[in-house]
């Protein structure tokens, strides 16, 4: 049996640049791996194909989940015959949340899988593969800070970001990734005309102070305002919802005061995290 990890993503700024004919849409985004990892395990089974069970969450187990769609990307990239799998996902992270959960249930899987054909693919090699399967799979296998632009699978790494106490809580709602594009395509946003990436190098509030989202700017749930107001009650540098939402996080430089809003959320919300900026991508464990 083979154990491996991937790390959640925020993205510390998000912006829609552009989209493609064949519709998908452009981006330009610094990002960030947390501490917040998904966990899987793999091993032989007897008969052939892949059985997948998830534990934690409430997802489909089956040929359309990114754990199973990556295995399957591994096997036909690299040429291997298929073999019996049984994987077993481990969720942290909650749906339709944008952390990348799923994205990194797929990361770990790709490492596993390479670890386990002795099949020696490089970061960037696994990267490729992931792109087949998701945009952020290609971050959630490198960690770390990075400049995500085309359709997020371009990473270019950044100098990491310094470190602090990120709080993260998920309202009742969900976003569908779709829809939000959709109202980022109705909407006339302008450019922000500032680069997240020239700030990554500074201290914690210039980081806090200069965080963006075009996607906070058109979606619009209550709980994901109701949030923010507690995060800021609290004392937060900087709050804002993470890729398409609906989840939001809150930058602390004081482990106290991001505890003491950690606690708060926990009154009201179930799916509340305290965790840390993560260097390093998927590994196995």
């Amino acid at each position: 049996m083979i154990r491996a990890s991937a790390p959640a993503k925020i993205n510390l700024s998000l912006e829609v640049v552009g989209r493609r004919e064949d519709g998908y849409h452009l981006i330009h985004s610094v990002m960030q791996a947390i501490s917040i990892r998904e966990t899987i395990e793999i091993s032989k089974r007897s008969q052939p194909g892949i059985c997948l069970t998830v534990i934690g969450a409430d997802v489909r187990a089956d040929q359309n989940n990114t754990a199973y769609r990556a295995a399957s990307a591994f096997f036909e990239k690299t040429g291997l015959g298929e073999i019996g799998l049984d994987i077993k996902l481990i969720k942290q992270v909650p749906v339709g949340a944008g952390l990348g959960g799923g994205s990194a249930d797929a990361a770990a899987v790709l490492v596993a899988l390479n670890e386990r054909a002795n099949t020696g693919l490089s970061v960037e090699e696994l990267c490729e593969i992931g792109a087949l399967v998701g945009a952020d799979v290609p971050f959630c296998i490198m960690g770390g800070t990075a400049l995500a632009t085309g359709t997020g699978t371009t990473l270019h790494r950044l100098s990491p970001m310094p470190d602090c106490f990120i709080v993260i809580a998920k309202p009742v709602q969900s976003v569908s990734t779709a829809e939000a594009y959709r109202l980022i395509d109705d909407a006339e946003i302008l450019p922000r005309g500032f680069l997240m990436e020239d700030v990554i190098k500074s201290d914690i509030k210039t980081i806090a102070g200069s965080l963006s989202n075009d996607f906070d700017s058109v979606i619009k749930l209550s709980g994901v305002e109701d949030i923010k107001r507690i995060m800021r009650l609290c004392c937060a540098l900087g709050c804002q919802m993470t890729g398409s939402g609906s989840a939001v996080y809150a930058l602390f430089d004081k482990k106290d005061a991001a505890t003491r809003c950690y606690n708060e959320l926990l009154k009201h919300y179930r799916n509340v995290f305290l965790c840390k900026p993560d260097m390093e991508g998927a590994r196995t464990e």
